[in-house]
């Protein structure tokens, strides 16, 4: 039996593709196991006071966690960790359980004028961490492009793994419970950043499921100076029009022609999928282009994508091809 409206159609299809969705996520998800891994000792607030003692502290917490991947022959997670304890290499949080969160800065947070966080998605995990798909490679692109742009802007690029992001084939993926947690975190974040840094101007780079995040962050980031938020590849960000997210930061929003999420309804029913599409012309945001790579190519270097978000990062909003 079909609906006789077209609107209402589209949104049974829709909600119907995401229960089967949701049935073989169920059905196909691994068995749980013991967790090897031990929690994060507690950290000092973020401050410039506690800048350094940070860095440290989670470097003894990756050390810790790196032995404990050997010992239990976790080679996947022993390889990203040794990769982790690189010289030069900086993370202000770290928790080894699960698939784990990681907070890796680029450049110096303290000093920088701008800041940009990169708000990752699906399937990001300690394990992938590294992969220039996911948001430590990814954000290494972004930094070093930013650099190559403006060689004497002072910028530091977060690389933000700091919620528990769901699985791409999973019931979490079609709701915005990650993503509520994941904007609380995101909040708490961005407030430590700005008692460490005052005077810079942030912004927030967010891909596919971590636009959710961002979207359900905006409306409560008076604490920090957020300037730009752009949304790239989204599913949605539970809002009508970027006027309603509550922010008075610019709003970007780009997707690339080979994107797959492009064929993902933008609605929401019941609770399920997030609502109007950030790169339509009704949602209001500035739109840029974001070439026609992959959905999980944004931040692969020489690509438009990278080189927008880059002046997006840089505060160069007149320098963005639209």
């Amino acid at each position: 039996m079909s609906s006789g409206h077209p609107a209402l159609g589209r949104r049974t299809r829709a909600v119907t593709a995401a229960a089967v969705l949701t049935v073989a996520a169920s059905t196909t998800a691994a068995a749980g196991h013991a967790e090897a891994y031990a929690g994060p000792a507690p950290l000092p607030a973020l401050s410039s006071a506690t800048l350094d003692a940070r860095y440290q502290a989670t470097g003894t917490e990756i050390a810790q966690a790196w032995a404990t991947a050997r010992r239990v022959r976790d080679h996947d997670r022993a390889r990203a960790l040794s990769a982790f304890l690189a010289p030069g290499r900086r993370f202000l949080a770290f928790d080894a359980r699960g698939r784990g969160l990681a907070v890796e800065v680029l450049g110096d947070l303290a000093s920088a004028d701008r800041i940009a966080v990169v708000v990752p998605g699906a399937d990001t995990a300690l394990t992938n961490f590294d992969s220039p798909k996911f948001v430590g490679g990814g954000s290494r692109a972004l930094y070093r492009q930013a650099r190559a742009d403006a060689p004497a802007a002072r910028i530091a690029v977060v690389a933000w793994l700091g919620y528990r992001t769901p699985r791409t084939l999973s019931p979490q993926v079609l709701t915005g419970g990650r993503a509520a947690a994941g904007a609380r975190a995101l909040g708490r974040f961005l407030t430590g950043v700005h008692r460490v840094n005052g005077r810079a101007r942030i912004a927030l780079l967010c891909h596919s499921y971590g636009s959710v995040v961002c979207g359900k962050a905006a409306g409560g980031l008076d604490a920090a100076p957020v300037d730009d938020i752009a949304l790239f590849g989204s599913p949605g960000v539970t809002a009508h029009r970027a006027s309603d997210l509550g922010t008075s930061a610019r709003v970007w929003a780009g997707r690339s022609t080979g994107d797959w999420m492009q064929y993902v309804p933008k609605v929401s029913f019941a609770g399920i999928g997030f609502g109007a599409d950030p790169v339509s012309p009704g949602f209001g945001a500035r739109r840029f282009d974001a070439g026609s790579g992959p959905h999980s190519a944004y931040l692969k270097p020489g690509t438009v994508a990278l080189r927008n978000l880059a002046l997006i990062a840089l505060g160069r909003d007149a320098e963005v091809t639209r």
